[in-house]
C-alpha cells in the first residue's frame, strides 16, 4: 500500500462543523490535504477519480459555510462525493470504496446523515432539493437546502422541469452549477468574482427588490420595460439571462477551486434573506491538482487501482474482448454494409463502446447527452424515415426513458433496437447500476423482440439478427465486462432464427433452460448433477419473446424438474415460461417448474462473484435448486453463499 499523504490540518476534521472553526487560509490547507487523500484513497480503490477532485474546493467551502447536515446538502449523481464522504466522518472507510460491505461509491442515505439523497443516475438533485426545500417551509423550519449538480446532468430535461417548478414556487433553494466544461479563463477572474459578491451581497438584493416592487406599480409598457432592462443588464454582465428566465436568481462565474471567491460569495447566498432560488454558476476543472489526470483526455473519470506517483493504472493483462466490444465491432460490421443503420447514446460513447463506431461513421453515431426519454423518440423519429437506429442505453438507464419505449415506439411498431448495456449485476458500481428489471420491464410490451446472448459468439450474431427485424422493436441485454474468450468471434454475426432455442446437452431427468450468460454455470451445475446420477439437459433459451414454445413444451413433458435461470428480477424470463406452461396446462402433470431470478433485493457492490453468490445464481445454487426439486436436499454439498 503507497504512504499516505501528510494531512495535519485535516486529520482535526472528524466531522465538517470542524472546519468552521477555521480561518480562510487553513481551509485552503485543508483542501489541499483533501485533495492529497482523495488520490491516495482512489489509488487503492479505484473509483470516479477526476470528478471527486474537480470539486474539493467546493465541498470544503460548502461544508464550512454551511450548517450541515442540518442544512440539506445533495450531490447530482454522487460520483463526485468522495471529499464529501472524507470530511463527513468516513475517512476511516474511504479505502473500503466500492468494496463489498465498504463505502458506496454514490451517496446513500443508509450509510450518513450527510447524505440525505441517494444518487447515482443524474439530473435528479434539484428535484429532491426542491421537495425538500417546500417540505421544510411546510413544516416552518428555516435550513438551507444546497443541490450540487454537473453541466452534464444540466443536459437533461428534468433539470429544466425542476428548474421552472422551483422558479414559480419561490422556495429558498441553492443550486450549484458544477461547470467543468468551460475554461477557467478571464470570465472567472477578479472582475466576475468582485460583480458575484456585489450581486449576491443583501444591499444589493434589497435595492434589486424594491425596485422590482416599484417597477410594478408602473404602467404596463413601463413595467415590462423595466423588467426587460433588469434582465439584460445581468444577462450581459454575467450571462444568466436563461437561468432568470426560469425564476432562478444568478450569481457566476466564480472560479470553482478558489475559496476566496467561493467562500464570501456562499456566505452572501446564506444570509440573504432572498425569497426564491440561487443558481451559483461555478467554473471547476475535472481531474484537478493531479498531473495525470488532468493531462488524460477523460480526467481518469473512472479508474481502476493506480500509481499515485506516475499516475499509471494497474489495469490486468488482456483477456477476452468485452461485451460492449464485442457489440460495437458487430454494429460497425452491419453498417458498412447498411447505409441506414445508425448509433444513439445517451452520454455513454466510451461505457458503450459507441465510441469506436463513431470513429468508423462519424455522422451516423448520435450522442444526445443525459437524455434517454430524447434517445428513445429521436431514434423512432428516424425509424419512421427508414432509418435502422441502435439505441444503446444501460438498461438501468433505459428505465428513464420507460414512457417512451411504451407510447413512442411499441405501440406504433417501430423498428427501434435496443442494446441494453450492463445486464445483470455489475460488481462496484452496486444496486443503482444493475440491469435487474429490463426483461420484466420490456417482457410485458406487445411487439418486442426480446434476446440475450450466452456468450460474446452469440452477442454478433444477434446483433445481425436485431439488423434484419423490421416489424417492430427488438432488444438485447448484455453484462458488463469481459467475454469467456471463446473463438472465433466472427467479424460480422449471422442472423438466427428468431424465437428458436438451442439445446447445448441432453439429458432425460432434469431440464435447465438458460436465458443470458448463466448458460456456463448451468452446464457446470449439469456436471455436478451427473456425479448424483441425474441425467440433466441443459437449454439455451436465447429469446425471451417470442419464446421458442416448442422447446419449452418438449422440456416440460420430458422431465420430472424444469428450472429456469435469468440474470433478472421476477416476473421475467421465468415469468414468461410459467405463463406459457400454465395456460397450455403443461403443470397439471407433475411437472416441478423452479424459476431462479434475481431475490427481491437490492444488492449492493462487492465482485460479481460475491453478487451472484448472493443472488444464488451460480452453479452450486442450481445443483441445489434441482436437489431440493427432487426431495435430495441432504445429498447437496453446502454453497458459498
Amino acid at each position: 500500500m503507497p504512504d499516505r499523504p501528510a494531512t495535519p490540518l485535516l486529520d482535526r476534521v472528524r466531522f465538517p462543523a470542524d472546519l468552521r472553526n477555521f480561518s480562510n487560509d487553513q481551509l485552503k490547507q485543508v483542501a489541499d490535504e483533501l485533495r492529497a487523500e482523495t488520490i491516495s484513497a482512489v489509488s487503492v480503490t479505484g473509483g470516479h477519480l477526476g470528478a471527486s477532485l474537480g470539486v474539493v474546493e467546493l465541498t470544503v467551502a460548502i461544508h464550512a459555510v454551511f450548517e450541515t447536515p442540518r442544512d440539506r446538502l445533495i450531490w447530482d449523481v454522487g460520483h463526485q462525493c468522495y471529499p464529501h464522504k472524507i470530511l463527513t466522518g468516513r475517512r476511516d472507510r474511504i479505502r473500503t470504496l466500492r468494496t463489498g460491505g465498504g463505502l458506496s461509491g454514490f451517496t446513500k442515505r443508509s450509510e450518513s446523515e450527510y447524505d440525505p439523497f441517494g444518487a447515482a443516475h443524474s439530473s435528479t438533485s434539484i428535484s429532491a432539493g426542491l421537495g425538500m426545500a417546500v417540505a421544510r417551509d411546510l413544516q416552518g423550519r428555516d435550513n438551507h437546502v444546497v443541490a450540487v449538480i454537473g453541466d452534464g446532468s444540466m443536459s437533461a430535461g428534468m433539470a429544466y422541469e425542476a428548474m421552472n417548478n422551483a422558479g414559480s414556487l419561490k422556495s429558498n433553494l441553492i443550486v450549484i452549477l458544477n461547470d467543468n466544461d468551460m475554461s477557467i479563463a478571464p470570465p472567472v477572474g477578479a472582475m466576475s468574482a468582485y460583480l458575484s459578491r456585489t450581486i449576491s451581497s443583501r444591499p444589493f438584493l434589497s435595492v434589486r427588490d424594491f425596485m422590482a416592487k416599484m417597477a410594478k406599480a408602473f404602467p404596463g409598457p413601463i413595467k415590462r420595460a423595466a423588467e426587460r432592462a433588469d434582465e439584460y443588464a445581468r444577462g450581459l454582465l454575467t450571462g444568466g439571462t436563461l437561468f432568470e428566465e426560469l425564476g432562478f436568481y444568478y450569481v457566476g462565474p466564480v472560479d470553482g477551486h478558489n475559496l476566496d471567491h467561493l467562500l464570501p460569495v456562499l456566505r452572501n447566498l446564506r444570509d440573504s434573506g432572498h425569497q426564491g432560488p440561487f443558481l451559483l454558476h461555478a467554473v471547476t476543472q475535472k481531474g484537478k491538482g493531479y498531473a495525470p489526470a488532468e493531462a488524460s483526455a477523460d480526467k481518469y473519470h473512472g479508474v481502476v487501482k493506480f500509481n499515485v506517483v506516475t499516475g499509471e493504472q494497474m489495469k490486468p493483462p488482456p483477456g477476452p474482448p468485452s461485451y460492449q466490444k464485442v457489440f460495437a465491432q458487430s454494429l460497425i460490421a452491419e453498417a458498412e454494409q447498411d447505409e441506414s443503420i445508425v448509433a444513439i447514446n445517451a452520454a455513454m460513447p466510451s461505457g458503450t463502446s459507441l465510441d469506436m463506431f463513431a470513429k468508423r461513421f462519424p455522422k451516423r453515431c448520435f450522442d444526445v447527452g443525459i437524455a434517454e426519454q430524447h434517445a428513445v423518440t429521436f431514434a423512432a423519429g428516424m425509424a419512421t424515415e427508414g432509418m435502422k437506429p441502435f439505441c444503446a442505453i444501460y438498461s438501468t438507464f433505459l428505465q428513464r426513458g420507460y414512457d417512451q419505449v411504451v407510447h413512442d415506439v411499441a405501440l406504433q411498431h417501430l423498428p427501434v433496437r435496443f442494446a441494453m448495456d450492463r445486464a445483470g449485476l455489475v460488481g462496484a458500481d452496486g444496486a443503482t447500476h444493475a440491469g435487474s428489471f429490463d426483461i420484466a420491464y420490456l417482457g410485458c410490451l406487445p411487439g418486442f423482440t426480446l434476446m440475450a446472448p450466452a456468450d460474446e459468439i452469440e452477442l454478433a450474431h444477434m446483433i445481425a439478427t436485431m439488423a434484419g427485424i423490421e416489424d417492430g422493436p427488438s432488444g438485447v441485454r448484455y453484462p458488463r465486462g469481459e467475454g469467456f474468450g471463446f473463438e472465433p468471434v466472427p467479424a460480422r454475426g449471422t442472423p438466427i432464427p428468431i424465437g428458436k432455442g438451442r439445446v447445448m446437452r441432453e439429458g432425460t431427468k432434469i431440464a435447465i433452460l438458460s436465458y443470458g450468460t448463466r448458460l456456463q454455470e448451468c452446464l457446470k451445475a449439469a456436471d455436478e448433477l451427473a456425479t448424483y446420477g441425474l441425467s440433466t439437459t441443459v437449454a439455451d433459451a436465447r429469446f425471451a419473446k417470442p419464446l421458442d414454445t416448442d422447446l419449452i413444451n418438449r422440456l416440460a413433458r420430458e422431465h420430472e424438474v424444469l428450472i429456469t435461470i435469468e440474470e433478472g428480477s421476477v416476473n421475467g424470463f421465468g415469468g414468461l415460461v410459467m405463463q406459457h406452461l400454465a395456460v397450455n396446462g403443461l403443470l397439471d402433470r407433475g411437472l416441478k417448474l423452479r424459476p431462479m431470478v434475481l431475490p427481491d433485493i437490492y444488492i449492493d457492490h462487492d465482485t460479481p462473484k460475491k453478487q451472484y453468490d448472493l443472488a444464488r445464481l451460480n452453479a452450486p445454487h442450481i445443483v441445489q435448486t434441482a436437489l431440493a426439486a427432487l426431495g435430495k436436499e441432504a445429498l447437496a454439498v453446502p454453497a458459498t453463499a
